[in-house]
């Protein structure tokens, strides 16, 4: 059975697909065109986020049994479609969430401590020590959107900090979940609005999907506090961008880091040119060694276990 590997993977999930007797075709930089004429020739693909699996790619995937995104989101493949086809989706949600979860605690830490104003001031020649007077993290108030798997490792690590967490997510009516946040040590929030007048620190930690766009837009940003943060290591479209650059150029909040974008590149020049206590990062949250490695070979061995059965 043939493997197509559409995206960089590192060899760890490789050995893995051939140790079970896969055929494995590395093609890290195939076009979407010769994707669509080269699909129907396997019965598995592997991508990460540059593939771009849309309907019109799928319908000439007429022998593909499966999708594995070697990752958390599944934004880029067109789920009505491989339903529609019979082919399952897998991915590997647990496999980021201590990297993403630390990328989100650095936020903190250079948003509290104005960090990036610092260096970037400092290797400019200036000596501004008397601007950056920060703030601890021990004692302030986390509010995290969404309880998934990224969110209770963030929540640990906060905890740890002594720092108090609350939590919003649709589990709230949920008792098994709200049982499980608590023995963490969170608070329950019975509402969005609730968390956001609350909490000194809002993260993001939910899908995008209809009923998350623009989750945080200009209505709900003022009812933060003047001095919260707003931390997106999740999904681009879960923030209204304009509405954020008016609440840090009119400092309706403190500061905000993003890592996720709605268009990707970034290319929205004024988020760019925001530099009032905004921090940019080209979408590294996963982007560790470590991470990596354990997400080709969660997805290898989740597709294996799977293909096993036409064998």
């Amino acid at each position: 059975m043939k493997v197509l590997i559409s995206d960089e993977f590192q060899e760890e999930g490789v050995e893995i697909f051939q140790k079970n007797g896969f055929e494995v075709f590395e093609k890290f930089t195939i076009t979407k065109e010769e994707l669509k004429n080269e699909i129907g020739n396997y019965d598995a693909i592997v991508v990460r986020s540059r593939t771009k699996l849309t309907a019109d790619v799928l319908e000439n995937a007429k022998n593909l049994k499966v999708i594995g995104r070697a990752g958390v989101g599944l934004d880029n493949i067109d789920l009505k479609k491989a339903a529609e086809l019979n082919i399952d989706v897998l991915n590997t949600p647990e496999a980021p969430s201590v990297s993403v979860a630390e990328l989100a605690l650095g936020f903190m830490l250079t948003l509290a401590r104005k960090i990036s104003d610092a260096d970037r001031t400092t290797h400019q020649g200036k000596w501004n020590k008397s601007q950056y007077l920060g703030y601890t993290l021990k004692g302030k108030k986390l509010g995290l959107i969404g309880f998934g798997n990224i969110a209770k490792e963030l929540a640990k690590d906060a905890i740890a900090l002594g720092m108090k967490v609350g939590v919003y997510s649709r589990f709230s009516k949920g008792q098994v979940a709200i049982d499980e946040a608590k023995s963490i040590g969170c608070s329950i929030y019975p509402s969005v609005e609730d968390l956001l007048k609350d909490a000194q620190i809002i993260s993001l930690h939910l899908p995008s999907t209809s009923h998350t766009e623009n989750l945080l837009n200009e209505e709900r940003m003022k009812l933060m506090r003047k001095d919260a943060i707003i931390i997106n290591t999740a999904r681009g479209s879960l923030i209204d961008e304009k509405a954020l650059i008016k609440a840090l150029k009119n400092k309706d909040i403190g500061g905000a880091a993003l890592d996720v974008y709605r268009e990707e590149p970034l290319k929205d020049t004024e988020l760019i040119n925001c530099e009032d206590n905004l921090v940019l990062t080209p979408h590294i949250a996963s982007q560790t060694i470590e991470n990596q490695v354990d997400a080709a070979t969660m997805i290898a061995e989740k597709i294996s276990d799977f293909l096993k059965k036409f064998k």
